[in-house]
């Protein structure tokens, strides 16, 4: 995608797994240069699995638009042609292990003078100012430090997220924070050391948890599918599957009441009178509405719910997804030219069409040749 908004952008990635690769692949898709540097047998989401035509499902994912360059970053004429390339780069997205980089001699001190107009974003596990800073850091190992955990799955078993939570929170992250940096240095002429932290954006995230906690003295429990702290917005069984409704106001209880329900009897009831209420006796809440749904077909109940404008969804499958009314997709080919369809980044209309997805070291010899001394 060679016409997008950050069209000339030449960004050099050392990347690997799925952080900083989502984190460039979202510049890819707005038009950016991004030469990813692999090791001889290809970093690591390569080797995850097999599932998509051969390749795998993480790699055919995060790195559709790229440029592939096999580098031995322990080879000083490797270690020379980096310093050229950046030399000429306006990002470096870079999540290699706590001092991999210092260990290259590419402190920050030394990025900042001889590449000063260089943004660097280094993704790690936890703040280096902390004394989590060496520690090694997995998506899953992040969400369960960080609390996310402790108030995800079922009051008996917590759990994580079933997608890579942090990883994700990361790249979004780090694609952000390199987009105010470019418009920083078009102010400034100046580049940027950005320190993304994968705990950092966990622990934003349980921001509200945490919150709850520290000032009314509440923890958040394990609800599954029904919310923490807003009720009723949970799942109801109907005669012949479920619907999941939210509720976040008054005005949609007095609605549900009302129009859905015909009870217009719960409004009087003081344990029902505001969302807090109604948190504290879910027991009674639901005593009062499940009976209600059980008697009704799905259809029946969306039929209500849309008359009334209360919000609901349904419990989707994975099988599911891929038939979605919603669902807008992409068509990328992948190392071998086959063709797979991916859903649609958000905010990428249908005109939206990315680069193929690189095979290993298919840019080498020609990066070795523009960059050389």
């Amino acid at each position: 995608m060679s016409d997008g908004a950050l069209s000339g952008l030449l960004v050099v990635a050392i990347e690997q797994a799925v952080a900083a690769p989502l984190c460039t692949v979202r510049l890819a898709d707005a038009g950016a240069r991004v030469i990813k540097i692999e090791r001889a047998e290809g970093e690591t989401a390569r080797h995850y699995d097999a599932a998509v035509k051969g390749s795998s499902a993480y790699f055919a994912w995060l790195n559709r638009g790229k440029q592939s360059a096999v580098l031995d970053l322990k080879s000083p004429a490797d270690q020379a042609l980096l310093r050229r390339m950046l030399a000429r780069a306006d990002v470096l997205v870079q999540n290699l292990a706590p001092g991999a980089l210092d260990r290259m001699g590419l402190t920050a001190q030394v990025l900042q003078a001889e590449f000063p107009r260089l943004i660097v974003a280094s993704i790690q596990g936890y703040g280096s100012d902390t004394a989590y800073a060496p520690m090694r850091a997995y998506d899953m190992l992040v969400q369960a430090e960080s609390g996310l955990c402790a108030v995800t799955g079922t009051p008996e078993t917590p759990s994580k997220v079933g997608v890579s939570a942090a990883d994700i929170a990361t790249g979004m992250n780090a694609h952000a924070a390199i987009l105010e940096a470019l418009i920083a240095r078009s102010r400034s002429g100046r580049g940027q050391i950005i320190e993304i932290a994968m705990f950092d954006g966990m622990a934003d995230w349980m921001a509200v948890p945490l919150l709850h906690y520290e000032h009314a003295g509440r923890e958040t429990g394990r609800y599954g599918l029904s919310h923490a702290s807003i009720y009723p917005y949970r799942p109801f069984r109907c005669s012949d599957g479920a619907v999941i409704i939210a509720v976040q106001t008054n005005a949609e209880w007095q609605k549900l009441c009302l129009s859905v329900l015909h009870r217009p009897d719960l409004l009087q009831r003081a344990e029902f009178a505001s969302n807090s209420a109604r948190v504290a006796n879910r027991a009674a809440v639901d005593a009062e509405l499940e009976p209600f749904f059980a008697a009704q077909s799905t259809a029946a109940a969306i039929a209500r719910l849309d008359a009334a404008a209360i919000a609901w969804g349904r419990y989707t499958e994975v099988r599911d997804l891929g038939a979605h009314p919603a669902l807008r997709r992409v068509d990328v080919l992948l190392e071998d030219g086959a063709q797979i369809s991916l859903p649609r980044p958000a905010g990428r209309d249908a005109s939206f069409a990315p680069g193929a997805v690189p095979a290993l070291g298919a840019q080498t010899a020609q990066i070795k040749a523009e960059f050389a001394p």
